[in-house]
């Protein structure tokens, strides 16, 4: 069985390659990375209930053992995420397909949008299921270099100048990483994650404490935490609506997974670690500031993205299980709360040529489908009951009050006050762009691309990509 944890990292790296042979075969093309992904899917579901019958599932490549092979462990958190994200990927790929933006339609053939996806599905599942440090290095470089490909795949001005920024931030924490992965082997001898818990223990706390801080600067960009949070606002909302949609529900997730991983694994905590609670209430508040200044949808989404960022770092911060079982619904819920808002956002900007809320208007009675769509995800993001965001929340705040400290507190009433924040943002959406009277859609300010926009229709593919996501 231990030949599930390889298959989400091999077969879509293989199906890459194929699909590229398939140039010109549009329709094989498509079905074979829709298969792929939908395999993905089932193996990741063999994986949660293997690993929650019997234990988790390791495969030691090459036949090396731990920790002088590489090594990938399967276990029920590293399933659950691989699942949630496989589900999402596989949406976002037969949305982008009902899109059109796998297709180069100037020249009646594909793009390589399908294979470059491909590879950013494996590079997710090795970062959650790799178990060491340098191949979790090596997740992130594949899912830069296949996401700075995506972002920048039509290429005009302003998303080559977000992409470059996006490079530019990633390859800084990558020399980061670098220079941690040296100094921790240089320190230990290792860089397998079971290995390391019980050999950093042994180290002097201060070099410790600095291996241990440094991680969080490193996973703190990938998770888009503030301070370090500058590069994504800029980064994602120039992107197509799936690609937008499938970095913002993954990548930073990835980074808080990171953080999950090495802070309880390797560098743990005992008690309130308050640099990362402060860390959370900043990030908490300056996101949702962030998005109450926007005035375009996706920039909006892109601000509350980093805010609730806060909600995982904060539980995190508490070092408790109830905190970190509070992460981990917070993870699968951001996953897919996050993901249906930028999808139901591509969905509103195709019909009506802008992401401005406020050239918007009528949208409710105009294309009902889509504001149910966009409706939902939203309550839930806000903490409505009796979404997922609710209950997740609910934990996290459970958790913070059962630690019973004034900072912690002060946290809480921070989580409380981004709630609050979060549901202003989205009903000032929903009366500027579904309330009053109907407007008529703005043209494609870029009709020369492959991104159709202000065609005052509905593309059914990606409603029914949208809802099935969304039920999910």
């Amino acid at each position: 069985m231990s030949v599930l944890a390889v298959l989400p990292v091999v077969v879509p790296l293989l199906a890459a390659g194929a699909v590229l042979v398939l140039r010109g075969r549009v329709r094989a093309q498509r079905i074979l990375a829709l298969l792929v992904v939908a395999g993905v899917v089932a193996d990741a579901v063999a994986i949660v209930v293997i690993a929650d019958t019997d234990g988790p599932l390791v495969a030691n490549l090459g036949g090396w053992p731990a920790p002088i092979g590489i090594t990938l462990v399967a276990d029920r958190l590293s399933g659950l995420l691989l699942l949630t994200s496989a589900v999402v990927t596989f949406t976002v790929l037969a949305y982008a397909i009902g899109q059109g933006v796998t297709e180069d339609t100037r020249r009646g053939n594909s793009s390589i949008f399908q294979s470059v996806y491909l590879v950013l599905v494996a590079g997710v599942a090795l970062a959650y299921l790799t178990g060491d440090l340098f191949n979790l290095f090596v997740a992130f470089e594949v899912m830069l270099v296949s996401s700075y490909v995506l972002i920048t795949l039509d290429t005009t001005p302003g998303r080559i100048r977000a992409g470059m920024t996006y490079v530019i931030v990633s390859m800084t924490s990558s020399l980061l990483f670098l220079t941690m992965l040296a100094l921790v082997y240089a320190a230990t001898g290792t860089m397998n994650l079971a290995d390391l818990s019980g050999r950093v223990g042994k180290l002097p706390e201060g070099l410790a404490g600095a291996l241990g801080l440094l991680a969080l600067v490193v996973f703190g960009i990938k998770a888009a935490a503030v301070p370090l949070h500058f590069w994504l606002p800029d980064s994602y909302p120039t992107a197509p609506a799936p690609v937008t949609a499938v970095l913002a529900a993954l990548l930073t997730k990835v980074g808080v997974y990171a953080l999950l991983r090495t802070h309880t694994l390797v560098f743990a905590h005992d008690g309130v670690w308050v640099l990362l609670l402060v860390a959370a209430v900043v990030t908490l508040l300056v996101g949702a500031l962030g998005a109450l200044a926007q005035d375009n949808l996706n920039r909006m989404l892109s601000y509350l993205l980093v805010s609730h960022i806060g909600y995982m770092l904060f539980g995190l911060s508490l070092f408790t299980v109830i905190g970190l079982t509070g992460v981990i619904i917070y993870m699968v819920h951001h996953i897919v709360a996050q993901a249906a808002l930028f999808l139901a956002s591509g969905l509103i900007t195709r019909y009506a040529g802008t992401s401005v809320p406020r050239r918007m208007g009528g949208l409710a009675a105009a294309v009902p489908a889509t504001a149910v769509l966009f409706a939902l995800p939203g309550l839930s993001l806000a903490g409505i009951p009796p979404f997922s965001g609710f209950v997740a929340k609910l934990t996290l705040l459970e958790a913070g009050s059962g630690v019973g400290t004034w900072p912690v507190y002060a946290a809480v009433a921070a989580g409380l006050v981004t709630s609050l924040l979060t549901l202003y943002a989205m009903a000032r959406v929903w009366t500027l762009a579904f309330w009053g009277s109907r407007r008529a859609s703005v043209p494609d300010p870029e009709p020369a691309d492959d991104l159709v926009v202000g065609t005052e229709r509905v593309n059914r593919p990606m409603i029914l990509a949208s809802v099935f996501h969304r039920g999910r």
